[in-house]
C-alpha cells in the first residue's frame, strides 16, 4: 500500500497515522492535521508541522487534495492559508515543503506563494527512489505576498499547547 494509491486500504492506514500523530503533541514536536472542506464537503487536507519551533521558528507543510478536486486552485488556498497560520498566528520565520520533482501543480503552488528552491532531497514513492524539489519561504518572502483576506480565530488558546 502507498500514499498514492487510492484505494480503502491506504485511506485506513491514512488515518491511523493521523490519529497516532494527534496524540503527539509537545513543544518539541506538533503536527495540525486541518480538513480541507468547500461547502462541508471535505477535499483534502493541509498539515502545518513544528519540530523545536518554539527555539527555531520553522515549520514544514504537508497537503493532499483528491484528485477530483484538483487544478482548481484549491491547493493554493489551502496553503495559503496554513501560511497566513504560521506566520501571521504563530509568529514563524521560515516554512519549507517539498514535492516531488514531476509534481508540478504542487511545485508552481510553491512559486506562486513565494517559496525559493532550497536544494533536492530523495523519498520513496511506489518503492522506487524519487528525487523531490525542496522549498523555502521566509517570513520577508511571506510579507510581500501575504494576503489580507484570510481570517484567523481560536490560535491564542492553542498557543500554550504548542509550547508557544
Amino acid at each position: 500500500m502507498s500514499l498514492y494509491d487510492d484505494n480503502p486500504g491506504r485511506e485506513w492506514q491514512w488515518l491511523r497515522g493521523i490519529w497516532a500523530g494527534r496524540g503527539r503533541v509537545d513543544p518539541g514536536f506538533w503536527r495540525l492535521h486541518l480538513v480541507v472542506t468547500v461547502d462541508d464537503e471535505p477535499l483534502g487536507m493541509q498539515d502545518l508541522i513544528g519540530l523545536d519551533f518554539a527555539k527555531f521558528g520553522t515549520v514544514a507543510t504537508f497537503s493532499w487534495l483528491g484528485a477530483d478536486h484538483r487544478g482548481r486552485g484549491i491547493g493554493a488556498e489551502m496553503r495559503a492559508a496554513v501560511l497566513h497560520l504560521a506566520f501571521a498566528g504563530l509568529a514563524a520565520r521560515e516554512a519549507a515543503s517539498t514535492a516531488f520533482m514531476d509534481n508540478h501543480a504542487s511545485n508552481r503552488v510553491s512559486v506562486r506563494l513565494g517559496y525559493r528552491p532550497n536544494g533536492t532531497t530523495w523519498a520513496t514513492r511506489r518503492g522506487e527512489a524519487a528525487l523531490m524539489q525542496r522549498w523555502r519561504l521566509t517570513r520577508d518572502g511571506w510579507d510581500r505576498i501575504r494576503r489580507d483576506d484570510i481570517e484567523l480565530s481560536g490560535v491564542e488558546e492553542c498557543r500554550p499547547v504548542l509550547g508557544l
